[in-house]
């Protein structure tokens, strides 16, 4: 087992200080939903791992363009270092009031007559920021949820959203792939460790789901943040060390 030193864990963004940040959203926000959402507050960078509060959160889009396209599922699970509140997952389709390419429904398997039976986003925001409310979201690849998110209710409410992340897939660039590939290794064809999700299970010897799904891939991250935890961080290892 090797555990990553706090020298190996610095992040290349400005982390906020989220108390701080949320204390002032909180005062700042327009939307009564938003503002109770901030006044949950933000946990402290200091909290160890094993006593951080996390939701994994994954959502299928239209396409991976924040500007054109939207969110059209949902998936949540609630856990910690110890458990997975499987029972309290949620799963929502949502209308993205936007169409759908071919390719995006193939890769998802949600259909375009499911959508359009589909409550809004603001339907269910209630009960997804309720869900979110206190605890440190775990995505793969924070871009897609914190940006979608974000673009989502900046189109709807004219303000936006933010919150602290752990993302498993920098958590597995910072270990596979904090040195470049050297030119003899790409003459001899070799290619960067994959970080994607399923790849990234592998690794930890987690089982294979089928992806592409809200839900079981927020499971999947769920359970990859437990396994890097579990190989890599110490339980008293500061929440700090590892959010964005």
């Amino acid at each position: 087992m090797v555990y990553l030193r706090p020298q190996d864990m610095q992040l290349e963004e400005q982390v906020p200080d989220w108390p701080a940040l949320f204390d002032k959203q909180a005062r700042n926000a327009r939307d009564y939903r938003l503002e109770r959402f901030y006044r949950a507050g933000a946990i402290s960078a200091d909290m160890p791992l094993e006593k951080v509060p996390f939701v994994a959160m994954d959502f299928e889009t239209t396409g991976l363009n924040q500007k054109k396209d939207a969110i059209v599922s949902i998936g949540l699970v609630p856990f910690n270092m110890q458990r997975i509140r499987c029972k309290d997952a949620r799963h929502w389709i949502v209308n993205p009031h936007k169409p759908m390419a071919e390719e995006a429904v193939v890769i998802h398997g949600i259909t375009h007559s499911e959508i359009q039976t589909a409550p809004d986003l603001l339907i269910v925001l209630d009960e997804l920021l309720a869900a979110l409310a206190g605890a440190v979201v775990v995505v793969h690849h924070k871009a897609i949820e914190r940006g979608f998110l974000a673009a989502a209710l900046q189109a709807r409410l004219n303000e936006g959203i933010v919150f602290p992340v752990v993302d498993t897939m920098e958590l597995e660039a910072r270990l596979h792939r904090h040195k470049p590939l050297g030119l003899w290794a790409r003459l001899r064809g070799k290619k960067p460790v994959s970080i994607r999700l399923a790849d990234s299970r592998y690794r930890y010897h987690l089982p294979f789901y089928q992806p592409h799904h809200a839900l079981t891939d927020a499971l999947a991250t769920a359970e990859l943040l437990q396994a890097q935890m579990a190989h890599h961080y110490q339980p008293n290892t500061p929440i700090g060390e590892i959010w964005g």
